[in-house]
């Protein structure tokens, strides 16, 4: 018989049995209305939110029993283990549940506040992962005999973690060869037979070409995008979001202010140089001497082509749902462009990517030509607004909604607010607004 939890995930119940299940009221064992529960909170817009309330308060006991478990479900460990929903009483278990992924811990502990942090460093687990206690060690919440500690436990955790690096590096290298060989095998026949014979080399050579140069052009363009990716990111952005890419079917990337911004200066010069001067020598184009260096680089635009008009030509050439998977898994330049993607789905989705820096957010808060809803989406994130810096520059923007900058403008320091105060971009309501609260504020220091 199918569990229940297999009909909700293919929609097989009514509303009436999903509104139960939302409320934790199914007639199934704790562990699966737990299951059913996590599945809902995280996929289903309509019972969601019910389901997340439901969970909230749900038996401790019962939680305790399923963060604890190895056989539990990835899905709901990873639900438990998010930095949103973590609960203390729950969070030592689930550090040392051998079922809960390293990079999570890390990542929690990344966004660690005071409560969070005291529980982490009491796990055998985290005090023997090096990166989890490098994140931790930079958290402001850490006491200077916490800090002492914590080091002695990194010298210790760092050998650990250099053989492990080691043996994935040793991995990684001999997968390479493993791929490598039977490339460098053909490219030196090649050579050989270019040798030996050169009107039969130049028969072979078009095919040896072809053959290495998909593999290696596509290693490079993708290594940055693919490698140590969470792949679930990708997954459970594009099934909760579902409905939104389906009402967007095949919208083109069209970026917010218009695409010439997104070409390097150099596009433009090397433009008018390509212009003037026609009648370039043609020697730089000859073949190479050596075969390896065609099979290396067979896509190579002509000299005078920026690396940018690259980006550009691959994203426009990506249809919404693989914009998103871009976004959540490209580098720092694709994500930089695609976050003025006038698609919304798409310019979210580069606020969850996992390799997202704090320095691209700080631009993000900054910048007048993305969508409203990044702005508002930005707050969100308890992560970003743990930076000041974000903070500072979402108030300044004057594409920030009005609301959302009086919500914050209580968290800026006196000097910023006297500078909004004199910022003529902004709107008048703010300025005169952060006059105040300045003045208030230098009020309250000279009585001290």
């Amino acid at each position: 018989m199918a569990r229940m939890i297999d009909q909700i995930r293919a929609s097989k119940l009514p509303s009436n049995m999903m509104q139960f299940a939302a409320r934790g009221a199914l007639q199934v064992s704790a562990a699966e209305n737990i299951e059913i529960l996590v599945y809902l909170a995280r996929y289903n817009k309509v019972f969601g939110d019910t389901a997340r309330m439901t969970l909230a308060g749900w038996d401790n006991k019962a939680c305790l029993d399923a963060v604890s478990n190895p056989q539990t479900p990835t899905e709901v460990l990873n639900y438990f283990i998010s930095p949103d929903n973590v609960r203390p009483k729950l969070l030592l278990p689930l550090l040392e549940n051998p079922s809960v992924r390293e990079e999570l811990i890390v990542k929690l502990a990344g966004s660690a506040l005071r409560e969070t942090l005291e529980i982490m460093l009491k796990s055998q687990r985290v005090r023997a992962t090096h990166a989890a206690l490098e994140a931790l060690r930079a958290s402001p919440y850490l006491k200077k005999e916490e800090l002492e500690e914590l080091e002695h436990w990194m010298r210790a955790a760092e050998p650990v973690a250099q053989s492990a690096a080691q043996a994935s590096d040793e991995a990684h290298a001999t997968a390479a060869a493993s791929q490598a060989d039977p490339v460098t095998e053909h490219v030196a026949e090649s050579a050989l037979a270019h040798d030996s014979a050169p009107a039969e080399a130049a028969h072979a050579s078009e095919p040896a070409g072809t053959a290495t140069a998909e593999p290696v052009s596509t290693a490079d363009e993708n290594s940055e995008a693919t490698v140590g990716v969470d792949d679930e990111t990708v997954f459970s952005y594009l099934k909760e979001h579902a409905q939104d890419i389906s009402a967007e079917g095949d919208k083109p990337f069209q970026a917010i202010g218009g695409t010439f911004d997104l070409l390097s200066p150099e596009y433009f010069h090397e433009g008018e140089s390509e212009a003037t001067e026609p009648e370039a020598p043609v020697v730089a184009a000859a073949e190479p001497a050596h075969p390896i260096a065609h099979a290396a680089h067979p896509h190579q635009q002509p000299k005078g082509k920026p690396e940018r008009l690259n980006t550009l030509q691959k994203i426009n050439s990506l249809d919404v749902k693989g914009r998103i998977q871009l976004a959540l898994k490209g580098n720092k330049e694709e994500r930089s462009i695609l976050i003025r993607d006038g698609t919304k789905v798409v310019a979210l989705a580069v606020l969850e990517a996992p390799k997202l820096a704090d320095g691209e957010v700080e631009k993000f808060a900054s910048q007048k030509n993305v969508l409203e809803a990044v702005l508002r989406q930005i707050p969100l994130k308890r992560r970003f607004m743990k930076n000041y810096i974000v903070v500072r520059n979402l108030v300044a923007n004057p594409r920030t909604p009005l609301d959302l900058s009086l919500g914050l403008m209580k968290n800026l320091l006196a000097q910023d607010l006297k500078n909004l105060s004199s910022n003529k971009e902004i709107s008048e309501t703010i300025r005169k607004l952060a006059m105040k609260m300045f003045k208030q504020k230098m009020e309250t220091a000279n009585k001290k």
